[in-house]
């Protein structure tokens, strides 16, 4: 993965030597700024992203949480994207409809194979990031997914088995607009710059840092704070009928 920096390399030619070194031609990353003497390789700019602020240090804890869950999903939201790129670069070689369903079918059991147990064992939390990073990822919702490569009527079974575990697959990704969106944004694009996690393109279209500059870097971990209140709730009243 690139990463964005600025480097500076200052280099002193021997003017007195025998042979003198030719100067490079250089391309639009490199120009000279002081000739024979001093040399400047402008690359990518670093990218400053806003300081986090937090509430309180309880809310640290809450975001590094968080932030396991999202490099969690995040491999497989990137391997789903890499399949489906995949599966309509070989769909648009064959002609014939029938091994077109043929392959469909191969394409769908190995992802099966390869995504469902390790889905299973993702916690509700874990499931929903992971669902919005498809859609960050392929452009496409889970169920608009599914759809494309089985029939609506599937889709919707996928859908309903998936609002059993308060679930949708129809979860947008919609980081401007959703905290929880914002927050894994935020976390995914200071990943890349540290290079935690890999960077893969969105298919979907996210002006990032002009999303994390709007919110200055304010961290909301309220809605895991209460989800945990209530969890601890629950065990105190098994525990008294206990």
């Amino acid at each position: 993965m690139k990463k964005f920096f600025l480097l500076l390399i200052i280099i002193s030619f021997n003017l007195n030597a025998q042979i003198k070194d030719s100067l490079p031609d250089f391309s639009d990353e490199y120009f000279l700024v002081k000739d024979g003497d001093t040399l400047m390789i402008k690359l990518d700019e670093v990218p400053v992203l806003p300081k986090h602020k937090f509430k309180s240090r309880k809310d640290v804890n809450y975001y590094y949480w968080f932030r396991k869950k999202v490099f969690k999903a995040y491999p497989y939201a990137t391997l789903a994207s890499k399949r489906i790129d995949s599966l309509h670069a070989r769909l648009d070689r064959i002609e014939s409809n029938r091994k077109k369903r043929k392959y469909v079918k191969r394409v769908q059991k190995y992802l099966e194979k390869e995504l469902t147990g390790q889905i299973k064992k993702m916690t509700r939390t874990e499931g929903r990031v992971l669902i919005k990073l498809i859609h960050r990822q392929t452009g496409k919702t889970v169920f608009e997914n599914i759809r494309e490569f089985r029939s609506g009527w599937k889709a919707f079974w996928y859908n309903t088995t998936a609002n059993v575990f308060k679930l949708s697959l129809k979860d947008e990704y919609q980081p401007e607009l959703a905290n929880e969106d914002y927050l894994i944004e935020d976390i995914l694009q200071r990943a890349f710059i540290d290079e935690a996690l890999e960077l893969q393109e969105p298919k979907l279209e996210i002006d990032s840092y002009k999303i994390l500059e709007q919110k200055k870097g304010a961290i909301d971990v309220e809605e895991y704070k209460k989800m945990f209140a209530k969890m601890k709730k629950k065990k105190k009243r098994k525990k008294k009928k206990k």
